[in-house]
């Protein structure tokens, strides 16, 4: 890594010191930044792992009731009363804070499925496809909310490793190489102006 092309003086080198301390301080942050979001990244796939698995059950459950119900009800009725009984969904966007940033998710509200039919003409094949299906959906909803969380806490984390990166393999080094370089330099000139003042008082001494 290269150094600076700067001139070596005092006051340069006081600017490469302060810069150096900003990033190494920088540097220390973001390594602490990087490790709290790769554990909230963690705890967050973890979060969908979970619920992905719950899915899996209730996948299981909720297609073998909905066969169950196109037997009992035939196709066309089923389909009938399917287009009657869509639940409302409300989505928003929410903001989450972690790790000290402000994360952008969503936010759902479902409501309660109603079938349009008599009590008198009520099937128990119906009722479990509905429960089943309702539950599915919230489900699939509450996934689509972490793994949103999670998608971009991951990118907050790639980001970060940039910066550290950057700061690590290239700021830091270039700025200490710059602060040896004007060090030596200074130290250098420093000497030759002492041997030069020896030199001077000799000759002086001499006349």
């Amino acid at each position: 890594m290269g150094r600076e092309n700067i001139a070596p003086t005092r006051s340069n080198l006081l600017k490469i010191k302060e810069r150096l301390a900003i990033a190494e301080e920088g540097y220390d942050l973001l390594e602490q930044k990087r490790e709290i979001l790769i554990m909230e990244l963690m705890q967050t796939v973890e979060e969908v792992k979970l619920l992905e698995r719950e899915l899996a059950k209730r996948i299981e459950t909720a297609y073998p009731a909905l066969q169950r119900m196109l037997m009992v009800v035939g196709r066309e009725r089923a389909d009938r009363l399917s287009k009657n009984s869509i639940p409302w969904i409300e989505l928003h966007e929410k903001t989450r804070f972690l790790a000290g940033m402000h994360l952008l998710s969503i936010e759902y509200k479902i409501g309660t499925v109603k079938i349009p039919y008599a009590p008198a003409n009520s099937f128990a094949e119906c009722d479990q496809t509905v429960l089943e299906f309702s539950e599915l959906l919230k489900i699939l909803t509450e996934l689509a909310a972490i793994r949103t969380i999670a998608w971009r806490l991951a990118r907050e984390v790639r980001k970060t490793q940039r910066r550290v990166n950057a700061l690590e393999k290239q700021v830091i080094p270039t700025a200490r190489e710059t602060r040896q370089y004007i060090e030596a330099a200074l130290e250098e000139r420093e000497r030759e102006a002492f041997f030069s003042s020896k030199l001077l008082k000799r000759k002086a001494g001499r006349l």
